[in-house]
């Protein structure tokens, strides 16, 4: 594929993404795709692999973030397209917003997204899911918490 194709899947995928279009993803997609999101202590962190991982990818990020992403600039070389952009919303849990520059770097393969390695501001994601003491039912509130509330 030439390179303005692959620029041009990318943007529908980003297309795609801004509208909420999943099966618009699937479809642009390769059915063994790959989206890598580094970090932890945020929902969305880590590897997800192929139809079913994006599918569930996607339900989680729905289910846990609002964000605007909006590219901004669009680098290519071969079947590789770098995307520049901000992204901003809030953690639903949390109700904390957050602002984050990002980078993705994809692999089209055959007219498909086929990888994705994002890198972002894992730091403003992991604040944003931050819970507020005591508002964490997955953490046990400290002994020294209670007596200091008694």
């Amino acid at each position: 594929m030439s390179i303005e194709k692959n620029v041009q899947t990318v943007k529908d995928f980003f297309a795609a993404m801004g509208r909420g279009d999943k099966q618009g993803l699937l479809a642009l997609s390769a059915e063994d795709i790959e989206w890598i999101i580094p970090g932890k202590d945020w929902p969305l962190a880590g590897t997800h692999r192929g139809h079913a991982g994006l599918k569930a990818f996607l339900q989680k990020g729905s289910e846990t973030v609002e964000t605007s992403t909006e590219p901004s600039e669009y680098v290519a070389q071969g079947n590789r397209v770098l995307v520049v952009g901000v992204a901003k919303g809030k953690i639903k849990a949390t109700n904390k917003t957050f602002d984050d520059d990002w980078v993705f770097a994809i692999t089209v393969r055959n007219g498909k997204v086929a990888n994705i390695r994002e890198y972002i501001d894992t730091q403003a994601l992991a604040r944003a899911s931050e819970m507020d003491a005591g508002t964490n039912p997955s953490k046990p509130i400290s002994h020294e918490t209670i007596r200091k509330v008694s």
